[in-house]
């Protein structure tokens, strides 16, 4: 092939990969390099950023608040990922069973990862009041108990936990896909043998959905640790008492609440960096049992 056809070809192909070159550049690229260089510096949007070297990041550590909203999103995924790994896992291996209405309940048990998360934290702000939710409306008679969902420090975090549950119809789908890829005569030679139900889960279903398990793991590290729009909404200022301030939350009513930009840059450096090191630990651990079917 000849040089000037060869420069012909790369101009064509350059010129085809422009618009996502560009926006990737404009939206992306340039975003995230502004956003280091201004962690450097005091910038309030309205005036010009000044450089201040890294005083933001060593003002970081003496924040209370943020040592108390990280705390709180570490809260949040420490217990938020493995309930919602082992749910979206239990509700694949049902929906994997060949019954009668397969379909209907996969799509049930889909729907609710679909819904907006706005109208979703509205309708759990509903089921959770104190004072008139339905969930307290069937506790009530059976326990004679009335809790306060939402303005109890113990119990508020914790409403966010199942509401991150209710919604893993994603990594069920997932699992569900990955369960069908695992050969059905291994299956068959493990009845042969005498294995029970638990003892196939465990020894054939499980080691060879782990490569599916250790992506959904990682990517709920990296959502977890993001979330914003449900303590946002449904716990504004983070009552009670900060327990459900997030530091996403943290980092947006610092940048536009405040309108400390360049403080709130260093916020979300550490934070890429904190997700950055968690998701390597994760991928080096659990890399080491992942099985890895070969043909």
């Amino acid at each position: 092939m000849s040089t000037s056809k060869l420069n012909s070809q790369t101009r064509a192909g350059l010129l085809f990969a422009a618009p996502w070159l560009i926006g990737f550049s404009v939206f992306l690229l340039f975003p995230l390099l502004k956003s280091f260089y201004n962690s450097f510096t005091e910038y309030t949007i309205l005036t010009p950023p000044v450089w201040i070297g890294l005083e933001n990041y060593t003002d970081l550590f003496k924040d209370e608040l943020f040592w108390q909203s990280l705390g709180n999103s570490f809260y949040y995924a420490l217990i938020a990922i493995p309930v919602g790994t082992v749910v979206a896992i239990g509700l694949a291996l049902l929906l994997n069973q060949k019954v009668k209405g397969q379909a209907f309940y996969r799509t049930f048990f889909f729907l609710p990862s679909l819904v907006p998360v706005v109208p979703l934290a509205i309708l759990w702000l509903w089921l959770f009041n104190g004072e008139s939710g339905i969930i307290n409306a069937v506790i009530e008679p059976i326990f004679h108990v009335k809790p306060n969902w939402l303005g109890d420090v113990k119990l508020a975090k914790n409403v966010l936990i199942v509401m991150s549950t209710w919604g893993v119809g994603n990594a069920m789908v997932i699992y569900l896909a990955g369960l069908q890829q695992v050969p059905q005569e291994l299956y068959e030679a493990a009845n042969l043998d005498g294995a029970s139900p638990l003892r196939k889960t465990w020894k054939i279903t499980l080691p060879l959905l782990s490569p599916v398990i250790m992506f959904n793991v990682v990517m709920s590290i990296i959502g977890s640790l993001q979330v914003f729009a449900q303590p946002f909404i449904m716990f504004p200022g983070g009552a009670p008492e900060r327990t459900t301030y997030f530091f996403s939350v943290y980092i947006y009513d610092t940048a536009f609440r405040d309108n400390r930009m360049g403080y709130a840059s260093a916020m979300g450096w550490v934070l890429f960096l904190i997700i950055l090191v968690l998701t390597y630990v994760a991928i080096k651990y659990m890399d080491k049992k992942v099985h890895y079917e070969t043909n």
